[in-house]
């Protein structure tokens, strides 16, 4: 019924369902898992503040995450991954989600398991994205782990979906203070330069989350990560100049900042800079 009407959620929302349904996504048969998830994934679409202000919402879609390696069904763990997607397109609600340390560790790992299936890794990669929209969350998702798995997605999985998706939370995560070093390890400036080339196939999403992360490492880096981006950058000007001629207007005025970056300095443009990442 939440699927085909859209009317009907309300008043199933109104006769108390949701803490029923929460209470449902704790048990063992994968058909009444799956069936509780979809339906609070349906209600999430027209009710998302009933869904968030229930008591226990959050935490029953935490405990399907954490299992997915074994008790949660593929299915729940992909529904619940798009309810928390649904829900973060509020504002308010992506501190309330980010606090909750045990579901963002449990996104990470979904992205970082072998054995979780493309849509689970593309759900858990589409609420990451949510999540990481709220500055403050970006260095928890640090903290969590998240930096390693995401470029790896990026260097060893080749479907183009998934690059994107994980470009676009590397591109923001990139916003903080803990992502220079996070991304040193994992030689990320390097990546990300690579993924400018046009030999590389890479989409034009793609290379425009690429100069999103940069110009975000670079604007909170200052000049000693700028000097490492314009070392590695100097190869993958073209790349650079594609998306500054046939992005999008975003991603143009980005490219066109990340170029004026290389060439001209960070001290010099740093005014200009603050105003294209905000």
């Amino acid at each position: 019924m939440t699927k085909l009407d859209s009317e009907i959620r309300p008043l199933i929302v109104d006769s108390g369902a949701i803490p029923y349904l929460a209470e449902t996504l704790y048990s063992s048969t994968p058909d009444s898992q799956e069936n509780a998830a979809a339906t609070l994934l349906n209600i999430s679409i027209s009710c998302k503040e009933a869904l968030v202000s229930t008591r226990g919402v959050l935490d029953a879609i935490s405990h399907v995450l954490s299992h997915h390696r074994d008790t949660s069904s593929p299915t729940a763990v992909q529904s619940s991954a798009a309810t928390l997607h649904s829900l973060l397109v509020v504002d308010e609600y992506r501190p309330i989600i980010g606090s909750k340390r045990d579901i963002v560790y449990a996104l990470v790992d979904i992205i970082k398991s072998l054995n979780s299936p493309s849509r689970s890794i593309k759900d858990a990669l589409k609420a990451l994205f949510g999540i990481s929209l709220y500055p403050l969350n970006r260095s928890t998702m640090i903290h969590l782990g998240a930096v390693a798995p995401l470029f790896s997605l990026v260097v060893k999985d080749g479907r183009i979906g998934i690059v994107e998706d994980s470009t676009a939370v590397i591109a923001q995560i990139a916003g903080c203070e803990e992502s220079e070093e996070a991304f040193r390890k994992v030689s990320g400036i390097g990546v990300l330069v690579d993924l400018m080339d046009s030999a590389t196939g890479s989409s034009m999403r793609t290379k425009e989350n690429a100069v999103s992360a940069l110009l975000n490492l670079v604007m909170c880096g200052g000049d000693k990560v700028a000097a490492d981006v314009r070392e590695k950058a100097e190869t993958a000007t073209d790349g650079l100049a594609d998306v500054a001629e046939n992005g999008s207007a975003k991603g143009k005025n980005k490219a066109v900042t990340l170029l004026t970056v290389l060439f001209d300095g960070f001290g010099s443009n740093e005014n200009g800079l603050r105003d294209q990442t905000s």
